[in-house]
């Protein structure tokens, strides 16, 4: 028995599907990957903070140390915004989770976002996807814009790691050199 041909429009059908399954998939994967990148730098950078800060108490409460008081709160300074900006990075961005009748019709809402239906009832949901799948076009041109927009979203988080990295490196950087600072100076009045 021979197997049966495909059609044009078969073909091009299951090849429309493949590009957005293949697509949405890199991009939630992309997502996932900026979020743990982004839960790594908050995590070292919290222990980093608390083990500097829990040792830095007890060096300045021994009143020896005190030169190097502004070089711990500059590299204090820096894990922080770091950690604020990994937070950021994360951080999620909800939208109204409603839509009416008129905004489906004039094809103004994108299904396939939870964020556009989440406070919906089930019912009007059901509706709302029933209504849509009269139309393939609109389907497409909806995934399209599911696409778009999570592309959009990697954009921003790509963004804002990467200048996350950048402030962590400086940080790191200026704090090094104002240890080095401090050091050289403490050790040369002293001498």
């Amino acid at each position: 028995m021979n197997p049966e041909p495909f059609s044009e429009k078969t073909y091009s059908e299951k090849a429309i599907q493949t590009f957005y399954t293949v697509a949405e998939r890199n991009h939630i994967q992309l997502s996932g990957i900026a979020d743990r990148k982004a839960n790594i730098v908050l995590v070292v950078c919290s222990m980093v903070i608390s083990t500097v800060i829990t040792g830095s108490v007890k060096i300045f409460k021994s009143d020896m140390d005190n030169f190097m008081l502004i070089p711990t709160a500059i590299f204090v300074v820096f894990m922080v915004l770091t950690m604020i900006l990994s937070i950021m990075t994360t951080m999620p961005k909800l939208s109204s989770g409603l839509f009416d009748k008129d905004d489906v019709k004039k094809h103004k809402v994108n299904l396939a976002f939870f964020g556009n239906f989440y406070k919906m009832e089930l019912e009007d949901y059901e509706w709302a996807v029933k209504y849509m799948q009269n139309d393939t076009t609109e389907i497409y041109k909806m995934l399209t814009t599911d696409l778009y927009f999570l592309g959009s979203v990697l954009d921003k988080k790509f963004r804002l790691l990467n200048f996350t990295y950048t402030m962590l490196s400086i940080g790191v950087v200026i704090s090094v050199l104002s240890f080095i600072v401090a050091f050289y100076f403490e050790f040369n009045t002293t001498v």
